[in-house]
Formats: structure tokens, C-alpha cells, sequence
């Protein structure tokens, strides 16, 4: 089978996505409650209880909501890097020992023959991560909550087969929008979130000859729209002379209220 994976959810209001390989199922973030996401799990014709364990990119609440509910109810070990833990603490209740896993930024964990790579990305908390997985051949990578690609982050996604990449807003609706000044000025800065023009100008440089999809993540619901954010990233790949038609690459959406399919990336 090799890897296959869904997003459950995608957005301020709550991120989750299950990640499927030979021997292991995995679940990333926990950020709605324990109920919505047994609910869009089962949409997907599986269950938490088939879990092997919760791995975290940081500790905000869209990104954790569930976590502890889900981890008491079905027995389920978190991963996380210590300052995460360290942030999260006081969110997720009581966890017991046994299923608190610490992880080190930067090193591969092994599920069976999956293999877990987390590094770090730049965003307003503790220690935020972004992960690859990767088995045989096949890799897909998980780039959201970002404020910009250093280069670290671009060699580590490079050669993916799949791609989830933010695209959070458009900067002149952000700029017009209603928030305060200084919640834009948290998005735009460099611990904030990327924009589309910038996840265009990302993907320029970490899509391959390999690459057969990306998909666009964490989109904002005021400051951004599904048909402008492809718009402009394709826009921005044009005008680097790269064609996603040529390259035969699917460009993809996510949802904050919905699961994707199943994408099973030994399909081209």
C-alpha cells in the first residue's frame, strides 16, 4: 500500500490529518475535539482506536484541542519535542506518563517501516515543527504554520511526492481586513503565517520532477479565498517559468470543515 493520508481539517478553527502506511496509522495535531475527529475518522472508514499514536507540530489550541481527550479515551502516546510538552501541559489535562513521548527536533523516529522526520519551522510558539514521512520511495510532507521557508525547511521537503503547504491569506485582504494592526502584523511577520504569494515562491523552489501533488493548507476564512489562493500560487510558478501542467502536478484543497479523500501517493 505504501503511505496514504486525509486532512480532516485545515484552518484557524482546528488541524488534523491521519497518515496510513504498511504497518502504522498515525494522527497529526488534535485540533478539534475528540468527537468531531472520531466522527470525520470514521468518514474515512477507520478509527482512532486503530491509532498508533499523536504526533504534534506545536502547542496552539487549534492544533490540540482533542489531543488529551483522544489520548485518555483510546490509550494513544502523544509525541512532541520537550518545550512543547512543556507548553502544552496545563491544555491537556492528565496524561500519563507512559503516553507522554518526547521527541528531539531534527531526528527520525521509526513507526515500523514508516519513517517520521520533525524539524524546526518558524512560528509564535515554543518549539513548533513541521514532519516528513517517508517509506521506500515515497515521501509527503507536511509544511503549515510557517511565517517563511528557511532553508533548512526547503531542504528537508524537497523531493516529495506530496506536498501540504500553507497558503493562510491574501496579503491585501489581510491588510483591508478587520483585524487589529498588531494581529496582522503577528501574520505577516516572520513567526506568523505564509502567505499565497509566498507559498508560490516556496514551491518554486521544492517541487521536483518527482512531485505529483500540493496541496494548499490552512487557508484563512476572512483573508483568503480557495480560487485565489490556486490562482496565485500557479500565478507565481508562471511567472518562474514553471508549469504544473507540464510537470503534471494536481494542485489540491484542503478544508476546515471537511476531510480530504484518501490520497495514496504510490498513485500518480
Amino acid at each position: 500500500m505504501g503511505i496514504k493520508f486525509s486532512v480532516l481539517a485545515s484552518g484557524s478553527t482546528g488541524n488534523a490529518m491521519v497518515v496510513q502506511s504498511n504497518e502504522t496509522q498515525l494522527l497529526i495535531d488534535a485540533g478539534l475535539s475528540g468527537k468531531k475527529i472520531g466522527s470525520l475518522m470514521q468518514e474515512r472508514s477507520t478509527s482512532c482506536a486503530d491509532l498508533d499514536g499523536i504526533l504534534v507540530t506545536h502547542e496552539h489550541s487549534d492544533h490540540i484541542k482533542g489531543l488529551g481527550a483522544l489520548s485518555r479515551k483510546y490509550k494513544l502516546p502523544i509525541y512532541a519535542n520537550q518545550k512543547t510538552w512543556d507548553a502544552l501541559n496545563r491544555s491537556v489535562g492528565k496524561i500519563e506518563d507512559k503516553y507522554r513521548k518526547v521527541i528531539q527536533t531534527q531526528n527520525q523516529i521509526d513507526f515500523g517501516s514508516l519513517k517520521v522526520d520533525s524539524y524546526s519551522i518558524s512560528h509564535d510558539a515554543a518549539e513548533p515543527v513541521g514532519y516528513c514521512f517517508s517509506e521506500d520511495q515515497q515521501k509527503l510532507s507536511l509544511v503549515t504554520d510557517i511565517g517563511y521557508m528557511s532553508q533548512n525547511v526547503k531542504d528537508k521537503v524537497v523531493d516529495s511526492d506530496v506536498i501540504i503547504i500553507e497558503s493562510n491569506h491574501d496579503i491585501e485582504m489581510l491588510r483591508m481586513g478587520r483585524y487589529p494592526w498588531n494581529i496582522k502584523r503577528r501574520i505577516l511577520g516572520d513567526l506568523g503565517h505564509l502567505s499565497n504569494e509566498a507559498a508560490g515562491e516556496a514551491l518554486c523552489e521544492i517541487i521536483s520532477m518527482k512531485t505529483k501533488r500540493v496541496y494548499l493548507a490552512h487557508l484563512s476564512r476572512d483573508h483568503n479565498l480557495m480560487d485565489l489562493a490556486r490562482l496565485t500560487v500557479e500565478n507565481v510558478l508562471n511567472e518562474n517559468e514553471i508549469s504544473l501542467k507540464e510537470l503534471k502536478i494536481k494542485l489540491k484543497d484542503t478544508y476546515f470543515d471537511r476531510a480530504t479523500e484518501w490520497d495514496d501517493l504510490s498513485i500518480s
